[in-house]
């Protein structure tokens, strides 16, 4: 007999693809989503999935490439980097038109609301709405406006959100966590993208100068020191990448720099570990996207230890940046590889 998932997709940006595979590797095993959860790209994937529509997202995804995903940014100049109605758009198309109550399995989508302050689930109403309502990352996607609340992504105050499934009676809860910090044997797959693309990507962004990227130096007297540079006055060998996508160039020939030496005075932090020169945010959007994820990974351990789900897979959140939504084949490969680890480990500990 099946057994029925209770199934929570957690935020992360675009490691949210691994939703996908996570999804598929479960399928194969036999196993039944009986209900989902999901917050920002989990709830878009989870809302997708159970409007049955997954397939048909999944093959959209993987036919963009860097440029695709370019021509989708729909820059704006309120209360976010990107419009979002391409994205959204494309979405719609696929879903249609369809309410949360008419889908095949129960769905919550979790938001959070900046008016008052509080965490908003979406078990009702519009489908769209919900999964846009629930994804607005800020600072990358503009929010959603409801009557009078302003609606931002739930991964503000639940980027996992267990507890919607808690009274589902299903036999377990599955949970997918995408903010990870110490899963260090998994590593994005590689897979090649047409070299003629990438560099006509690579020089469009490269052209553009509407980021304004800032890094950390040490002067001269060792005081810590915030320089901003322009690209167009001071080129950089690496990190040098579109702000929304998080793309890094390196230099013409293909090759990336090699590391600067550590000095034994460089700083650490805390737990011993050298402090690197040049490493950090590479635009304001980089920056302020860090600190979301700083925050989700802190409220995620939170959640995971209030509720513990009988299955945790945890897709570490070093395989890719917030914004790299050009990466779903690798994204949707490594979620069935870490699924598949994860299942095979506790079908063998609960073998009757």
């Amino acid at each position: 007999m099946k057994k029925r998932i209770a199934l929570v997709l957690g935020s992360g940006g675009a490691r949210g693809y691994a939703h996908i595979g996570v999804i598929e590797e479960l399928e194969r095993r036999g196993y039944d989503i009986a209900c989902i959860a999901g917050c920002s790209m989990g709830s878009v994937v989870g809302g997708i999935y159970a409007a049955g529509k997954l397939p048909q997202y999944r093959d959209w995804i993987e036919s963009l490439d860097y440029l695709d995903v370019l021509r989708l940014v729909d820059v704006s100049f309120r209360l976010g980097a990107i419009r979002g109605e391409k994205v959204f758009g494309q979405i719609r198309e696929i879903v249609g038109e369809i309410n949360i109550e008419d889908l095949r399995i129960p769905y919550t989508a979790v938001a959070t609301d900046l008016t008052n302050q509080q965490e908003i689930w979406f078990q009702e109403g519009c489908l769209h709405q919900a999964m846009r309502a629930s994804a607005a990352i800020p600072s990358l996607f503009t929010p959603v406006m409801q009557g009078g609340r302003m609606l931002v992504d739930g991964g503000l105050l639940n980027p996992l959100p267990i507890v919607p499934v808690v009274s589902s009676h299903c036999d377990l809860i599955v949970a997918v966590n995408l903010n990870s910090t110490n899963q260090g044997n998994y590593q994005l797959p590689v897979i090649e993208r047409p070299p003629a693309v990438k560099k006509r990507f690579d020089s469009l962004i490269n052209s553009l100068g509407s980021h304004l990227p800032f890094r950390r130096k040490l002067d001269t007297t060792g005081g810590d020191v915030l320089r901003l540079e322009q690209d167009s006055l001071k080129p950089r060998a690496a990190h040098i990448g579109n702000p929304w996508l998080g793309e890094s160039s390196a230099d013409p020939q293909g090759q990336q720099p090699a590391a600067a030496p550590q000095s034994e005075s460089a700083p650490k932090s805390a737990t011993g570990s050298v402090i690197v020169d040049n490493v950090g945010p590479a635009s304001l959007l980089d920056l302020i996207n860090q600190s979301f994820e700083v925050m989700q990974t802190s409220l995620a351990q939170y959640k995971i230890a209030g509720y513990p789900p009988d299955i945790l897979i945890n897709v570490p959140k070093r395989v890719c940046r917030f914004f790299e939504f050009y990466k779903a084949p690798e994204l949707i490969a490594l979620g069935r590889e870490i699924a598949s680890d994860t299942l095979d480990r506790y079908e063998a500990q609960h073998k009757k």
